[in-house]
């Protein structure tokens, strides 16, 4: 687990940048607390210094809408989703499971 800070360092519409190999976005959207990849799938950005829209981030370099629950963009010129992680908070302190979730695009081929 990576600790990310703590839930007081966190106000609702804020987020919080945990550096690393691949950095990870920690939101409180509203009271509720989503962590995704960093970076914007399109171009490198970091969704960190994006803006907060309900349970969406939008990248500041060329606005493209991420939903922080599913990792998946909801237009372009995102195309592919970011990985979103698991939280727990324990004593005040959020953390981030290391273990990320993948969403793959689905592309209509079967299996």
């Amino acid at each position: 687990m990576l600790r990310a800070c703590t839930v007081d360092e966190l106000p609702p519409g804020e987020s919080v940048r945990i550096a690393g190999p691949e950095p990870i976005a920690v939101f409180n959207a509203d009271g509720e607390l989503y962590a995704i990849g960093d970076t914007c799938s399109h171009q490198d950005a970091s969704l960190a210094d994006g803006w907060l829209e309900g349970c969406f981030v939008e990248c500041p370099l060329h606005a493209a809408l991420f939903d922080l629950r599913t990792g998946m963009p909801s237009c372009l010129p995102a195309k592919q989703p970011v990985r979103t992680y698991d939280l727990h908070v324990a004593d005040g302190v959020i953390y981030v499971l290391a273990e990320a979730t993948e969403h793959l695009e689905n592309t209509g081929d079967a299996a």
